[in-house]
């Protein structure tokens, strides 16, 4: 059965009013499509828990340009496929001002084309490049692409040494578009990828794959791309096959929920990340250090669990359309999307965003951080 949550105007502007705040004006309505059940549910949980915890925060600051915000929300239960149906009745239905989701590259792209159509301003919080490239005059993102975590992963391995590389991939969404950027950009560091294996992303054992990985002639290390609980349980039969070679994963499991799933056989783990997981270790005079410290003590102040960077994506996206919006001085669709466009060092959990017409991300490869896990807890390597 859907799920479809409301936080109510009438709620909103109750609790604004106990505050000396009163709305005359209409809300504006944020709409979202996320992950919030099934396999993804770690990345879309947070993502929404993020959204609801910061549109009551800023109604009771007042709102955006005086006017309340009001969520409306979808749980595509990791389904690609209802995507697109939920951001229709977004669109159609519910008259919604903007949409922030898509917690899959999957989910993401299922409604590309409904925006566009539309001309809705989307902000996606998914990875894949092909988000962003080309550019889609309506479509936006917040985290980092897989391509910037291939490279930054590669780098990191070439600085080791490392030049032989079995890739370990999810054979849909965000990793198969990562297996796709990490044969791409693979030479440039002279890496040779000396094996390439897939899984599903329901799959509960990879064993014969990484038995496979195992037997490749020189290889040095294994990098694998996906999100949910696959990564983990690779990493588990990883540990459990004996295997001894740096272990690599991408930005998609930047998050506590993996070291919990994948246990101490996540122990020296390395993957590329953004601030938000190593926030308390962030010098003072580090330009995100208020802005991920902030967010990491109200997400487990609110909702007594560690926050990742999946809802980290989610208060981007969400801060980013609020600056639009007052940069706009409306909710007019085309106004929001050129504002977007024209964002400029905003800073935030992924790192500051540059936007153009030609960058519809906006992030530099400098905005990743290197991990590595150590005694069950994230390590700041550079």
């Amino acid at each position: 059965m859907e799920k479809r949550t409301f936080i109510k105007f009438t709620l909103a502007a109750a609790a604004c009013a106990a505050l000396g705040t009163a709305y005359a004006a209409d809300p504006i309505r944020i709409g979202a499509v996320l992950s919030v059940t099934g396999p993804a549910a770690y990345l879309g949980d947070p993502e929404l828990k993020t959204l609801q915890m910061y549109v009551e925060t800023l109604n009771k600051n007042g709102g955006v340009l005086g006017r309340p915000l009001e969520l409306v929300h979808y749980d595509d239960g990791s389904e690609s496929g209802k995507a697109n149906g939920f951001a229709k009745r977004l669109i159609e239905n519910d008259k919604v001002d903007l949409i922030i989701g898509g917690t899959t590259s999957g989910a993401t792209m299922a409604i590309a084309p409904l925006v566009d159509r539309a001309q809705v301003p989307f902000i996606s919080l998914a990875g894949a490049v092909v988000i962003v490239e080309p550019t889609k005059k309506w479509m936006f993102k917040t985290p980092h692409t897989d391509r910037m975590a291939a490279e930054r992963v590669f780098d990191d391995m070439k600085k080791a040494g490392l030049t032989k590389v079995a890739l370990l991939s999810e054979n849909s969404g965000f990793g198969q578009s990562g297996r796709k950027e990490a044969q791409a950009v693979a030479g440039k560091y002279g890496i040779t990828l000396v094996a390439d294996e897939t899984y599903g992303p329901k799959d509960t054992d990879m064993t014969a794959q990484l038995t496979k990985i195992k037997g490749a002639p020189g290889v040095q290390a294994v990098f694998v791309f996906g999100l949910g609980q696959g990564p983990a349980v690779v990493t588990k039969n990883f540990a459990q096959l004996g295997i001894k070679l740096p272990l690599y994963q991408s930005h998609g499991v930047a998050s506590g929920e993996y070291i919990r799933l994948a246990g101490p056989a996540a122990e020296g783990v390395r993957l590329p990340s953004p601030a938000l997981p190593i926030a308390a270790k962030l010098p003072a005079t580090d330009p995100q250090k208020k802005v991920v410290s902030d967010y990491a003590k109200s997400f487990s102040e609110r909702w007594k669990s560690e926050p990742s960077t999946f809802g980290g994506y989610a208060y981007d996206g969400l801060m980013l359309a609020a600056d639009a919006i007052r940069r706009a001085g409306s909710t007019d669709k085309a106004k929001v999307r050129d504002a977007l466009e024209a964002t400029t060092n905003f800073v935030a959990t992924s790192g500051a965003f540059n936007m153009s017409a030609s960058d519809h991300m906006g992030l530099s490869l400098s905005a990743f951080r290197m991990l590595e896990i150590r005694n069950g807890d994230w390590t700041l390597l550079n």
